[in-house]
């Protein structure tokens, strides 16, 4: 194994125990900011004063976090003044075809896109099949599409990521 695919499998285990530890979790509808607070008890004055500002100030973090527009550092400024840690993460989606999957999985989105590819490009080879008399019928459409993906899977090509 080349030190590449060492570093990628390294990352893939990173992402997808991330991933399996923040399942089921999502943001409150007010924030989080709020929403610790509110639990700990503690007021937007109270708040302010442990971060060194107005009152207004956390008003304006609290409003502006579920719009997104809030930077990492204000976050993670606010999670110490909360007596917390800010926690950030980009993690895979669930498997669409799977309702009761667990948590989304680095393979899921290969998989993903590997499907797309091989669905355009069978689809629109089968389209010019057609214009001679040539289209193969759906469930063989189905299994070369099936093939392409997993041939994609273990050899992407260069364009892989592209959306064309």
């Amino acid at each position: 194994m080349s030190v590449r695919n060492t570093v990628r499998a390294q990352q893939v285990r990173l992402v997808n125990a991330a991933a399996g530890k923040v399942f089921g979790v999502s943001v409150p509808k007010g924030g989080w900011i709020a929403a610790v607070r509110k639990a700990l008890g503690m007021s937007g004055a109270q708040l302010a004063r442990r971060l060194g500002v107005t009152n207004a100030a956390v008003y304006q973090h609290e409003r502006n976090e579920p719009e997104g527009a809030i930077t990492l550092r204000q976050m993670e400024k606010v999670a110490q003044a909360l007596g917390c840690r800010f926690v950030y993460a980009i993690v895979p989606h669930a498997r669409a075809e799977d309702a009761q999957a667990e948590d989304g999985r680095v393979e899921d989105v290969l998989r993903c896109q590997a499907r797309a590819k091989a669905e355009a490009l069978v689809l629109r080879a089968s389209g010019h099949m057609a214009l001679e008399q040539q289209a193969l019928p759906p469930e063989r459409l189905q299994e070369e599409i099936e093939r392409m993906t997993e041939d994609m899977l273990r050899n992407p090509p260069p364009d892989f990521w592209e959306e064309r």
